[in-house]
């Protein structure tokens, strides 16, 4: 393989990784938060069974690059963005467990 092919091989997969979900093994962060800063695990979603797909559909979170979705929390309640499983029924719910997100 020539070194051209390589190089077109591994920028149409590093372009790639930048549209792809949380993998497990990394997180992201949201830090203007006044009440504190939240860390989005992909470990933690993935070890409970979570499928990428399921968070990221045109429903739930439409584009997967940090910043694109205005995440606010009436949002959660109203059982949008993370809200459609933080219910209390299939995860903790977002309006009980304040501190499991937010860290100050």
């Amino acid at each position: 393989m020539s070194k051209r092919v390589l190089l077109i091989v591994a920028g149409l997969f590093f372009v790639s990784g930048i549209a792809l979900a949380v993998p497990p093994g990394r997180t992201l962060e949201f830090t203007k938060s006044p009440m504190g800063k939240v860390t989005f695990s992909g470990k933690i979603h993935a070890d409970a069974g979570v499928k990428c797909k399921e968070c990221h559909n045109p429903d739930t979170f439409p584009k997967m690059k940090q910043g694109t979705v205005e995440i606010k929390m009436s949002k959660i309640y109203a059982g949008k963005l993370c809200g459609k499983c933080h219910n209390g029924k299939r995860a903790f719910a977002a309006k009980k467990s304040c501190k499991r997100c937010h860290k100050r």
